[in-house]
């Protein structure tokens, strides 16, 4: 495995900050992914996200385990990343939550996934097209509903990373609500 920028966790030549996280003020102590966002990895997250195949959670979830097997971060609660009460409705499940309580299972760390909330409903972060309109798009987006995850270290966990905002956003609000530390745990990320 390459060098990884300890913040994005893009590969690179060197394991120190890569040039966008050196100007990026990020919230979050930084992201992990297994996958890149193609080929095989893009057709199973589409397949969950968009055709209703949750049973593909339990082996994505698997994956998800398999690497922080080999490629430990801090995490004593995993928190799904919320989808907005609208897309909820219209989508009947939250992709996010599915492998989170799937990993749940696996590594007997408990999943809140209703502390962390979205109070306002914004375009797809994949209709955006720079990394400043994605930021934008999710600035203020979360929040937590309660104190329940003060004083913990929270694994985001969220299915494809672009840019980071999202996470980042999701970063903001669960430190804002007293959390120690966020480290974000994706399926795949665009590189």
């Amino acid at each position: 495995m390459p060098p990884l920028c300890p913040k994005c966790g893009r590969p690179q030549a060197s394991a120190i900050l890569c040039p966008s996280c050196v100007s990026w003020r990020a919230e979050i102590d930084g992201i992990r992914s297994p996958f890149r966002f193609d080929g095989v990895m893009r057709q199973a997250i589409h397949q969950l996200k968009y055709r209703n195949l949750r049973a593909l959670a339990v082996p994505l979830a698997q994956l998800l385990n398999d690497y922080l097997t080999s490629n430990p971060v801090a995490g004593e609660v995993l928190v799904p990343v919320p989808l907005h009460q609208k897309r909820l409705m219209e989508r009947g499940y939250n992709q996010s939550s599915l492998p989170a309580q799937e990993l749940g299972k696996l590594t007997n760390l408990p999943v809140v996934d209703d502390c962390l909330a979205r109070r306002r409903h914004a375009p797809p972060q994949a209709r955006t097209s720079t990394v400043d309109e994605r930021r934008s798009n999710v600035a203020n987006a979360f929040f937590c509903r309660d104190g329940r995850l003060q004083d913990k270290q929270v694994l985001l966990i969220d299915d494809v990373c672009t840019s980071g905002a999202t996470l980042d956003a999701c970063a903001r609000a669960l430190k804002e609500a007293g959390a120690i530390s966020v480290w974000g745990l994706v399926l795949a990320r665009e590189i």
